[in-house]
């Protein structure tokens, strides 16, 4: 693929929804180099927005769709009623692409989307516990038939625990005072508790930051909660196997733990030789499997973050299937 069309502004409210806009919407699906009879696959449904735009450039081809939340099924579902049996809604964590697409008697797909942003909706409606700004019960569960929700972790975990996930999960340096801290003001009950007794860890110049003092901490928990990353590795695994050539995956992300995964994952599977330098020859026999359509990841525009505060910190990274030819 060569460039993206950058020179005009997105028409984003034909793609809108109770006031969720899909992110990089325009960038995407452009990415995808969708066939009107293809397979596409959107692994991250939420309301449904990059999936209607997929859907309406089908002709003969089939979208499958997956989400572990119910809520966004039941509302995406009303939304593209319309696409009829073109669009097939699979309620699942993305880890099980393979699994739920074999069952289904698809083995080769021509495009993987995965958007990896909670969706807006899930961060507006405060009950879910997503938000650090509302009061609810620590929850935090994306798919509400999971066992294990933020109240678990907030009051049963011991102090290593919790400050290992806020280091690794939040990028939280103040990550031992705010774990010392939660585990002296047990039990929690609720978003605004913990959030209040985060900022009591917090020294006053941290607590003058632009960011929300409690931002690092919630997108920790919420990761731990839902086992986001490692669903995350598996989920590329699976669908890169299940690719077809010249298929394209597209993944947008939304913090730097996350495009780590991604950047490392892609360069994995576009290098090729991994023997040490010094040997004469290779041994190893490894072949690359993907190739970069844009090496750099590509980032919303000015008028997209005007529109769409939410998106400032997307990005999309996009790569191809290599065929046997290579």
């Amino acid at each position: 693929m060569t460039g993206y069309d950058r020179s005009s502004e997105h028409d984003l409210s034909s793609h809108e929804v109770a006031g969720h806009i899909p992110v990089l919407l325009q960038e995407s699906i452009e990415a995808l180099n969708i066939r009107p009879d293809g397979t596409y696959v959107d692994l991250t449904l939420g309301r449904g927005g990059h999936s209607e735009a997929i859907a309406e450039k089908l002709d003969g081809g089939r979208l499958f769709c997956f989400d572990k939340d119910e809520e966004a099924i039941e509302a995406a579902a009303d939304r593209l009623a319309r696409f009829g049996d073109k669009i097939t809604f699979i309620k699942s964590d993305f880890r099980e692409i393979s699994k739920q697409l074999e069952q289904r008697e698809v083995h080769q797909v021509d495009g993987i989307l995965m958007d990896l942003g909670v969706s807006s909706p899930q961060l507006d409606n405060v009950e879910r516990g997503f938000s650090y700004t509302g009061e609810a019960p620590l929850d935090m569960r994306m798919d509400r038939q999971s066992v294990m929700t933020a109240s678990d972790i907030v009051n049963n975990w011991d102090y290593e625990d919790i400050k290992k996930i806020l280091y690794e999960y939040g990028e939280e340096r103040y990550a031992p005072r705010i774990a010392s801290r939660i585990v002296a003001n047990r039990p929690i009950r609720t978003t605004t508790e913990l959030t209040e007794i985060i900022k009591e860890a917090m020294p006053a110049k941290a607590l003058r930051e632009k960011q929300h003092p409690a931002k690092r901490t919630f997108q920790a928990i919420r990761i731990a909660v839902n086992d986001e990353l490692k669903a995350l590795e598996e989920a590329l695994e699976a669908g890169e196997r299940i690719l077809a050539p010249g298929g394209r995956l597209a993944v947008i992300t939304f913090h730097s733990l996350e495009d780590k995964i991604v950047k490392r994952f892609i360069s994995s599977k576009v290098k090729s030789c991994e023997c040490p330098p010094d040997f004469p020859v290779c041994v190893c026999g490894k072949k690359p499997t993907l190739k970069h359509v844009s090496r750099k990841p590509i980032l919303p525009t000015e008028g997209e973050i005007t529109a769409n505060p939410r998106s400032r910190s997307a990005k999309l990274r996009v790569a191809e299937k290599i065929g046997l030819g290579g």
